[in-house]
């Protein structure tokens, strides 16, 4: 059937990306925070056999993400940045507990790559952005753990996976290790924004990036399908 909400999330999110990429910031204050509402709309109009606790978590964990989105408008902002990872971490959070739901269990090969990351995050976190480490640290913790449990083979019987990665098919369960990996590499990015880019253009460019792979990411988990029992 027809999913209205979820192709406005694509225009709103073109619309930010190219908002963030020309520095035309009111575009981004106009498109941004519908992301998430327009996700938890596609939810609450579908008769998608998610039970009724899953539902109420799946948009508690998008109300947290909305949150953060606005904060993270200026992602410049050091008081902004830990503000909108703290409400990501909830978020993150949720999308956790509805994959171990799902039966996503840590598997050591994907733990161990997940762990390596965040340690090197930390690292380098620690040595050129001391004022926003340890908050960012914790909330890759976060990260680090749902991203683990979406990309548990076993959370999508039947699937192919590569280096215990499934491959995305037509059953919406595979896609859920993808968007964690996107959602990670947005995330590192903005580590690596801020420590790195330094000219007006390099950060503009970067942040179409993130926003980029950030709401592809956001796409595929919170498809409601993804969810069901």
């Amino acid at each position: 059937m027809p999913r209205p909400f979820r192709a406005a999330f694509v225009g709103a999110a073109a619309v930010t990306v190219f908002g963030a990429v020309t520095g035309r910031h009111k575009l981004q204050w106009a498109a941004k925070p519908l992301l998430m509402p327009l996700l938890a709309a596609d939810i609450v109009t579908n008769d998608d056999g998610l039970e009724s606790s899953d539902r109420t978590v799946l948009l508690g964990s998008l109300a947290a993400a909305t949150v953060g989105d606005i904060l993270l408008i200026d992602p410049d902002d050091d008081r902004r940045l830990i503000a909108g990872a703290s409400s990501f971490a909830v978020m993150q959070t949720g999308y956790s507990r509805l994959w171990w739901r799902r039966g996503g269990r840590p598997q050591p090969q994907i733990a161990a790559q997940r762990l390596v990351a965040w340690l090197g995050a930390a690292a380098l976190m620690r040595a050129k952005a001391p004022a926003v480490a340890l908050p960012l640290t914790a909330y890759g913790a976060t990260l680090g753990t749902a991203a683990t449990l979406a990309s548990d083979p076993g959370i999508a019987p039947g699937a192919k996976a590569i280096a215990g990665l499934n491959i995305p098919g037509s059953d919406p369960r595979t896609r859920l290790g993808v968007g964690a990996l996107l959602f990670t590499v947005s995330d590192g990015l903005i580590v690596l924004r801020k420590i790195f880019a330094r000219s007006t253009r390099s950060q503009r460019i970067t942040e179409g990036v993130i926003l980029t792979t950030y709401a592809a990411a956001q796409y595929l988990l919170a498809d409601p399908r993804a969810h069901r029992p």
